[in-house]
């Protein structure tokens, strides 16, 4: 029995240092895991901010590119028919979509969607103005139509798109 005692004597007190060891050791591992997220956190935003601007300066700029003011005055619509003045304007809107589609990956669904209305509304415009018009007429008319169209409009999606892009990069600042 004293053999009994004298063991757990010796075992007792090393199983409380062996433990305080433990804890010791779970609180270091730890805090080095907090400090490796950090870390890679900040490495993140190191790499990740400058392309997330990008990519809003991209969306910001494929807006006001298919903006129908700006597109009818890239393209010289007195040269042209209205059928091919539509169809040059609606393979640019469809071009530069395609081209920045792969910017959604940077923003919030709810972004997307507004660029996506930016563009549906964009081409309906164009579309109704197309439909007023003989094929066959002067390029200049459809654009007039064009024009005359996004003046009516009460709520205009690409201006709520642009705010939304720049409300996102907001959040980062």
């Amino acid at each position: 029995m004293d053999y009994l005692v004298d063991l757990l004597k010796i075992l007792l007190p090393a199983g409380i240092v062996l433990y305080g060891m433990y804890l010791v050791v779970v609180s270091f591992l730890s805090k080095e895991k907090e400090k490796m997220i950090v870390e890679l956190k900040t490495k993140n935003t190191e790499v990740i901010l400058p392309i997330r601007l990008q990519a809003a300066e991209r969306l910001c700029l494929f807006l006001e590119r298919i903006t129908p003011n700006n597109l009818v005055r890239r393209s010289n619509p007195a040269s042209y028919t209205v059928n091919e003045l539509y169809a040059q304007l609606m393979t640019e809107v469809r071009e530069e979509f395609n081209h920045n589609f792969s910017q959604q990956v940077y923003f919030s669904e709810e972004t997307w969607e507004a660029v996506k209305r930016a563009v549906e509304e964009v081409t309906t415009i164009i579309n109704l103005s197309r439909q007023e018009l003989d094929g066959e007429g002067k390029g200049i008319d459809l654009a007039k139509a064009i024009f005359s169209q996004s003046l009516d409009r009460q709520n205009d999606s690409v201006l709520y798109a642009l705010k939304q892009v720049k409300s996102e990069v907001n959040i980062y600042f």
